[in-house]
């Protein structure tokens, strides 16, 4: 009888001891989610401070093009954050030449001060240029449509650049193919292959080979010129993102022209350096 009641206390006992560590055991591991089974984003450098040195595994050539600056002609790039500018103010000053203009961003975004940034900067006499903010997860041919419904190629007198900060969660090689894509619909409409804008790092990663034919504008804030692991043509240099300049109440970014490039490289081809 003793036994008998020892071996159903047992019995009882193990189902309930197995529970409890369960239990234990789900509360110390973390449960997982659909979220949590998606590819994670790539982390990129921001934009907005100083670039870090190239990684080890980013190739470069055996010689680095070594790169001078011009100083003599400087421009600028604006959207919303600048608020409302004084053009004339910022043309009186004599401190720049040229300005880009943020116009659009993915598939809807336009930016709230394109048309009053484009018709007072071209009344100051600036040379004026727009850019459209390029979202590698949205649909090729709704970015194109948003960028060229709200920018006629009569708007403008400088190239238009493609700003290039984001990977997305696909392949280089999809990430890729979209961004050649976009860039071939841009050059049809505009009759121009247009500027890429982007960083010196997401340069070396991410659109060095396939994209040597391009013209860049490359951002790194910081005293030494920005080195690309290849021969791309390096047109300017987007240098500080502090500026300040009478006209605008807040900094701006500020770039200017590298090696022997000058206004002329980016002006549309119907359009003339001298007014």
């Amino acid at each position: 009888m003793k036994i008998t009641s020892l071996l159903l206390l047992c019995l009882l006992l193990v189902p309930a001891l197995a529970l409890g560590v369960y239990a234990a055991e789900k509360k110390t591991k973390k449960v997982l989610t659909y979220d949590d089974l998606l590819p994670q984003p790539d982390t990129l450098p921001s934009s907005l401070t100083p670039q870090q040195p190239l990684r080890d595994d980013t190739p470069l050539v055996a010689e680095v093009r070594t790169h001078s600056v011009n100083n003599k002609i400087q421009g600028i790039d604006v959207s919303h954050y600048q608020g409302n500018i004084n053009w004339r103010k910022v043309a009186g000053s004599g401190e720049v030449s040229y300005v880009y203009i943020k116009a659009t961003e993915g598939e809807k975004l336009v930016d709230a001060t394109l048309r009053q940034n484009l018709i007072g900067a071209r009344q100051a006499g600036l040379y004026v240029g727009v850019y459209h903010f390029f979202r590698p997860n949205v649909n090729v041919q709704s970015q194109f449509l948003n960028f060229t419904r709200n920018v006629h190629p009569n708007d403008m007198d400088l190239i238009p650049i493609v700003d290039i900060e984001h990977r997305g969660r696909e392949s280089l090689a999809a990430f890729r193919s979209k961004l050649k894509q976009f860039l071939d619909k841009v050059e049809r409409y505009y009759g121009v292959r247009p500027i890429l804008y982007t960083s010196r790092d997401f340069y070396n990663k991410y659109l060095s080979g396939p994209f040597t034919n391009y013209k860049y504008m490359i951002a790194r804030y910081h005293p030494e010129v920005p080195e690309l692991c290849d021969d791309a043509a390096f047109v300017m240099w987007q240098y500080s993102a502090t500026s300040r300049l009478p006209g605008i109440s807040h900094n701006v970014d500020r770039s200017c022209f590298m090696d022997n490039y000058t206004l002329s490289d980016i002006l549309l081809p119907n359009k003339s350096s001298k007014r």
